[in-house]
């Protein structure tokens, strides 16, 4: 595996573990960020060890502050030119890098502007009951696009739209984003990590054919209308299934054997 610059790397029973790694600066990207991020999506692509991502941020003070307003237009930064403008959520997402392997995002304090480009691409937001989420683009004279358009299929219009709107003077709690379906659970800061380990390796148990088959079934059925997905789901069904897991599925059921399952 690459060495990173701004990321932390671990991998451990078909896990892993890709921590954004600038707690000082709030785990705030930069272009190095971005690079970094495009490569390991690519390259977990085709590691055959890895069933399942969770992403997080060093410290307990923010998952991602979006851009590192430092960088733009300082050397190897960011530069702002209407006409020569790329998009950072095409290096910064997974499935914008064409990785459809399982995302969960641990958010274990703010996450706020470009925090989104991830959390518009994860399968599903596990966060500590101090995070809270918000979006200060337009306090600061930006307009607010690709984020909320991200978050709109995330929460409802009103909620994206006040959060959009209201910039720096309003967070989100993690006990809102639960009740709006932002974030599918709240815990304890110092259960965050054991809870997402569950239930990444939960998924990561599973064969891997069907889990990504699953994921790109649900992703199609969100960008294209139901009829589109549907004829698309005979595909996925074909690519999703082997007949060895098939096999290994009837066998585990015919055994008794059961999973001690929880409940949320």
């Amino acid at each position: 595996m690459t060495e990173f610059e701004t990321l932390l790397y671990e991998q451990d029973q078909g896990v892993a573990w890709v921590t954004l790694n600038r707690p000082d600066a709030y785990n705030a990207f930069t272009p190095t960020m971005q690079r970094e991020l495009a490569t390991l999506w690519n390259d977990l692509k085709t590691n055959d060890d890895v069933h399942c991502i969770v992403l997080t941020g060093s410290g307990e003070k923010a998952f991602c502050t979006g851009i590192d307003r430092t960088s733009i237009a300082t050397g190897d930064g960011f530069a702002f030119d209407p006409f020569t403008y790329d998009d950072p959520g095409r290096q910064l997402g997974p499935k914008s890098n064409g990785l459809w392997k399982p995302v969960i995002a641990a958010v274990n304090g703010m996450a706020c502007g470009g925090a989104f480009y991830f959390l518009g691409e994860v399968e599903f937001v596990i966060a500590a009951d101090h995070a809270t989420f918000f979006d200060p683009h337009v306090t600061y004279g930006m307009a607010a696009v690709y984020e909320p358009i991200l978050m709109s299929r995330r929460m409802p219009f009103g909620e994206v739209m006040r959060m959009s709107l209201l910039g720096n003077h309003e967070r989100i709690s993690a006990q809102r984003a639960f009740d709006i379906g932002l974030v599918s659970q709240v815990v304890p800061a110092g259960e965050l990590h054991d809870v997402a380990a569950w239930a990444a390796q939960a998924i990561a148990s599973q064969p891997p054919r069907a889990v990504q088959a699953t994921v790109r079934s649900l992703w199609a059925a969100r960008d294209l209308s139901t009829q589109q997905a549907i004829d698309l789901g005979g595909a996925l069904l074909n690519l999703g299934i082997d007949q060895r897991d098939l096999d290994d599925g009837q066998a585990q059921f015919s055994s008794g054997a059961r999973i001690e399952w929880r409940t949320r």
